[in-house]
């Protein structure tokens, strides 16, 4: 069944779009697919998408600084980190080469993935960085793409060669899942992907889902004391145009959203595909926000939006904040 909530609408490009920058994807619509009655505990069917900010290029890694009630966000193409207000005003904190994914650690440190600088970050407000983590055994990281906190306090990050810079050479002989301790001190994990992308744990703590970009696949693992044991299939998306799964959260409840062909793709803990919010535009990554992070804040590619919920988002930097 699908309830459309926007006709469909034409996106022109602005002004403002800088010369040499990428152009949004063709216009879509929003609306719900259910693939079971279980989608709409999720929904109210009236729920309206709602655009907080445009003149974008293309945004990943968003962040909700429960703090101040803003997003943090990576703009790729234009190579900085933002700060994105509901109002839609925008201000530049830094600026550096693609970054990608973020999230707080337990300290309330920003920690982003830089591709160009092949690192992993920590962000200080006022746009000075550190670099934790750029090699491991002497040897460079391919391009850190996304970051989780995890139950045990360290930090959980992909580092496939989606973003690897052209002209530079591949050091490392895989496509990998590091741990990385406050220090920036690297544990390698896994290897058994195609292309890890996002990742996020269960509520309980006790799964790390991980999306394969390249398989079209999510797969889950049990986490146990820091490592990941017994990785198996969890869901795989359909291979009908579009990217395969990239950004991915988890709910209180413990189903698994995860960005793909036509916007979002929504799991139950079983796996089962419960339905799809297609979108205006695609979205590579979102985040949970707002007051009781029961709101989706969506990152299309000229404008970020937002979707409010039926459910509260599962928020590791929340609940293992020291």
């Amino acid at each position: 069944m699908r309830i459309g909530n926007i006709i469909s609408t034409l996106l022109v490009l602005s002004a403002s779009i800088a010369p040499g920058q990428t152009p949004p994807a063709p216009a879509g619509h929003f609306e719900f697919e259910a693939k079971s009655p279980k989608f709409w505990d999720l929904f109210d069917k009236s729920a309206s998408l709602e655009k907080v900010a445009s003149g974008f290029s293309f945004t990943e890694g968003p962040v909700w600084d429960e703090k101040g009630g803003f997003l943090y966000v990576s703009e790729e193409d234009q190579n900085r980190v933002i700060r994105v207000y509901a109002d839609g005003r925008v201000e530049t904190v830094l600026s550096i080469g693609d970054p990608d994914g973020a999230t707080f650690d337990q300290h309330h440190r920003l920690i982003e993935t830089a591709s160009v600088l092949r690192a992993m970050i920590a962000l200080a407000p006022d746009g000075r960085y550190q670099v934790l983590a750029d090699k491991y055994q002497g040897k460079k990281l391919n391009s850190p793409n996304d970051v989780v906190l995890g139950p045990d306090g360290a930090l959980y990050f992909t580092d496939p060669t989606y973003d690897l810079v052209k002209g530079e050479k591949q050091e490392l002989p895989y496509q990998a899942i590091f741990r990385m301790e406050d220090s920036g001190a690297l544990k390698l994990l896994a290897t058994d992907m195609n292309m890890p992308n996002g990742l996020a744990f269960s509520p309980d703590g006790k799964r790390l889902y991980v999306d394969d970009t390249r398989a079209r696949e999510i797969r889950v693992y049990d986490f146990i004391a820091g490592e990941m044991k017994n990785g198996r299939l969890f869901a795989r998306e359909s291979a009908e145009g579009g990217d395969g799964p990239d950004g991915m959260k988890v709910d209180v409840q413990g189903n698994v959203w995860v960005t793909g062909t036509g916007g979002i793709w929504v799991f139950d803990p079983e796996g089962t595909h419960l339905g799809t919010v297609h979108l205006i535009e695609p979205a590579a990554n979102f985040a949970w926000g707002d007051a009781d992070f029961s709101t989706l804040y969506l990152c299309g590619r000229a404008s970020m939006y937002k979707l409010k919920t039926k459910v509260k988002g599962f928020v590791p930097y929340v609940v293992y904040a020291k």
